[in-house]
């Protein structure tokens, strides 16, 4: 059985700002999930028996080889992907990479892209989740910091 697919699956993702206010995007690679070709906020699937805590900071550090700190958490969302019938529950962090690192792909088959982006000058297509996470960080967030 997969998650999101035959149930509910569990997510976690990482809105990391550079100090030029830039935000740090992946593009979905074709070994992904779902969503593939689409840039999105980095994080990934809830392992059995991991907090959300500890499950994005493993992804971030597998898959672009940099420990973040976590800032705050957004509230859990729906990420309902109709055209794929999947269905995941993610949580995502404001975070900051530790210590000025430099993310690096490690994982080419599931990553075409990495960049740093201008919330008003965003790569498309985006993933689901970073609409919403996107959303929540502007209008719901921000004005609050």
């Amino acid at each position: 059985m997969k998650p999101g697919i035959d149930y509910i699956g569990i997510s976690v993702g990482a809105m990391i700002f550079n100090d030029e206010n830039e935000l740090f995007l992946t593009k979905r690679g074709e070994h992904v999930t779902n969503e593939r070709g689409c840039w999105e906020i980095p994080g990934g699937k809830v392992e059995f028996g991991e907090t959300l805590q500890q499950a994005i900071k493993r992804e971030i550090q597998e898959e672009y080889g940099v420990a973040i700190e976590l800032i705050q958490q957004f509230p859990a969302a729906n990420h309902l992907i109709p055209n794929e019938k999947q269905h995941w529950v993610p949580t995502t962090f404001l975070a900051q990479f530790k210590n000025s690192q430099k993310p690096k792909i490690l994982e080419p088959d599931k990553c075409d892209g990495i960049g740093w982006f201008p919330l008003n000058k965003l790569p498309t297509p985006l993933s689901i989740i970073t609409k919403i996470d996107i959303e929540y960080y502007q209008y719901v967030l921000k004005p609050i910091k």
